[in-house]
Order: C-alpha cells, then sequence, then structure tokens
C-alpha cells in the first residue's frame, strides 16, 4: 500500500512490462523492480495491464482479461510488496480493480470521459489520469477537476505526447510546468511518448532508444515521476515492444535520474 502523500513528497518511478503476457513475466520484471527500489530509496509503482483495449488490429493480443489479470497482479503485491498500477475501460470495472490495485489509471484516449472519471474517483483510490494525445497540458485541468468535484484529490497527471501528423508524437515538454500549476505530481511517461502509433503494419511502432533522453529532458522540466514499460526482451513482447525499455538497461537510465 502507498500513501498519496508519499507520491507528493517523493520522485518515484512507475514500470512495468505493457500488458500481463504471463505471472513468470511479470515476477521476473517484479523481482528486479524490488531490488532497484531498495537501491535508490524511491517508491516504485509496477505497472501492467490486464487488458489492451485499444490495440491498433483486432487480431492483436489485449491480455488475459479482467478476472485473471487481478489475480496475477495481487500474487506479485503479495511477493514484492509494490503498489500496483492498472488501466480500466468501462465505469463498472473500477470497483474490482481498486480491490487490487493502488492506482487506477485513465487510458490517453479515455481522459475525458466523465463517466470513466468518477467510476475511479468513488473509489477512493489513487487516480493516473493520462494526457491524451490531443490536449494540451493546461486542457488537463477539466479531467482532474472531474475527478476533484467527484470528491477525490488523489490526482496523477502523465504526460505521454502529442499527435503530429500520421503515425508520430511530439512531446512539449511546457506541459510539464503547465499541469504542476494544478498542485497534482506530474509523471512523464517516457516509453508512450516516444510511439510510433499504427506506424508498423497494423500494430504500434517506437523508437526506444530515445526513451531515456525523454526522462532526462522531463526531469530538467520539473517532472516529479517518470513511467517507463520495461520488458526482459522487448523485440518479442506482445505489446508495444518497439518502445519498451529492456530491463537489463533499466538501472543504468535511473543512475542518471535518482543518484
Amino acid at each position: 500500500m502507498i500513501t498519496y502523500s508519499e507520491l507528493k513528497k517523493n520522485s518515484f518511478l512507475i514500470a512495468g512490462p505493457c500488458v500481463i503476457e504471463s505471472a513468470e513475466l511479470l515476477m521476473t520484471v517484479a523481482r528486479e523492480l524490488k531490488r532497484l527500489e531498495q537501491k535508490y530509496a524511491i517508491p516504485v509503482v509496477f505497472k501492467a495491464s490486464y487488458d489492451k483495449a485499444n490495440r491498433t488490429s483486432v487480431s492483436a493480443f489485449r491480455g488475459p482479461g479482467m478476472a485473471a489479470g487481478l489475480r496475477i497482479l495481487a500474487k506479485v503485491k503479495k511477493e514484492f510488496s509494490l503498489p500496483l498500477l492498472t488501466d480500466f475501460h468501462e465505469p463498472q470495472q473500477a470497483a474490482p480493480v481498486a480491490e487490487v490495485v493502488d492506482v487506477l489509471q485513465i487510458p490517453a484516449f479515455l481522459c475525458r470521459q466523465t463517466d470513466l472519471l468518477i467510476a475511479a474517483a468513488r473509489t477512493g483510490k489513487i487516480v493516473n489520469i493520462k494526457k491524451a494525445q490531443f490536449l494540451s497540458g493546461a486542457d488537463m485541468y477539466y479531467p482532474a477537476e472531474k475527478v476533484r468535484k467527484a470528491g477525490n484529490e488523489q490526482i496523477l497527471l502523465t504526460e505521454r505526447g502529442n499527435i503530429y501528423g500520421y503515425n508520430n508524437l511530439v512531446v512539449d515538454f511546457r506541459n510539464i510546468p503547465d499541469m504542476k500549476k494544478f498542485g497534482y505530481p506530474v509523471v512523464m511517461d517516457c516509453t508512450h511518448s516516444v510511439q510510433r502509433p499504427g506506424a508498423a503494419g497494423g500494430k504500434t511502432g517506437g523508437n526506444r532508444e530515445y526513451a531515456p533522453l525523454m526522462a532526462y529532458s522531463a526531469k530538467i522540466w520539473g517532472a516529479n515521476a517518470y513511467f517507463m514499460e520495461t520488458h526482459p526482451d522487448p523485440d518479442h513482447a506482445l505489446s508495444d515492444g518497439p518502445n519498451q525499455i529492456r530491463l537489463e538497461q533499466l538501472e543504468g537510465i535511473l543512475d542518471r535520474l535518482f543518484l
């Protein structure tokens, strides 16, 4: 269990594989993240999705589903005492997800969905709202206000780039200080911001080599935390492999952020 006050007063890391491929994968990644949590003495929130409901192709791997996915996530929490984050896509999923995880994430494409935001708020858990690819940092006042008006001020805001023409994203780092004006911690999503949406023949491509630079730049701009999807073998990951960081390389990146 982690408290919102801990996240507000510390730099922290959100990390894990994009999707739950297997229990074994999650245990492998969680074991390394636990070691890194202890090395840097920072909060580490473990992230993995039980369902990727917005994949490019109908034939793409989505995950094990909510019931099976939450069981696997619960095992990670029990084994490694790491707080959990996962995303959800429908308001009725909020309550069962909140029984297991510590942070409910609103996907970027859905960050203006009022019913989704209110459902997350009413769980009483921390709510991470990812900024849509079509919104500015200043625009994120309104999704955050929906959560606050629903009685929950435990809010994180995450920058993840903006659409730039077709199949490309760019990051306007001014969004970080713009969102910090609202008084909530701002997270830099270092891996989704280097995606190439739909650019790999029916799936999303990406440039993982730029992800560390996104993190280092975000630190200069005052980000409170960093979101990094990581995988032992991203070239064979079942979702978002091209932009995930190799697990063995994560420590070198964190050395520059937290030491």
